[in-house]
């Protein structure tokens, strides 16, 4: 049976080896991503490229003769030209409905309760039933605005 400094050396040695593994892999896969990405930036250079002289030169040659002589597909010279004159510009972020400290919900919709000081040249009136249909003691019907 081995010993217990035995068991802890050959711990170690494992997650040595395996730990010499994982290093390796993370480093290959963050060159890569970065290769990549240089690819990706390059690739993107040469098609917005591809864009501007086919553009500059749909006066004298149209896609399809171009595809004709070159053996790229029509397709692909229309979205180079096509994405050339529709790039879209960055979208803006969308705003996040606002609420309360409290967590309730700023529903603008509903009826505003009506103010305790009445606008100058308007009669104050009371605020509604909670629950429609319902009256109250005293209420009072508002004035037909003319």
């Amino acid at each position: 049976m081995a010993t217990s400094e035995e068991i802890e050396r050959r711990v170690e040695a494992n997650d040595a080896a395996r730990s010499a593994r994982r290093a390796a892999a993370a480093k290959r896969v963050g060159e890569l991503a970065q290769q990549r990405a240089a690819v990706v930036e390059q690739l993107a250079g040469i098609e917005h490229e591809l864009g501007d002289v086919l553009a500059s030169a749909r006066d004298v040659i149209d896609v399809d003769e171009l595809a004709r002589f070159t053996d790229v597909p029509a397709s692909d010279l229309t979205q180079w030209l096509t994405a050339r004159t529709t790039r879209k510009p960055a979208r803006a972020k969308r705003k996040r409905p606002s609420t309360n400290p409290s967590g309730a919900n700023n529903d603008t919709s509903a009826e505003p309760p009506s103010p305790a000081i009445p606008a100058a040249g308007r009669k104050a009136t009371p605020r509604r039933p909670d629950v429609p249909g319902a009256s109250a003691p005293n209420a009072r019907v508002p004035e037909e605005v003319t």
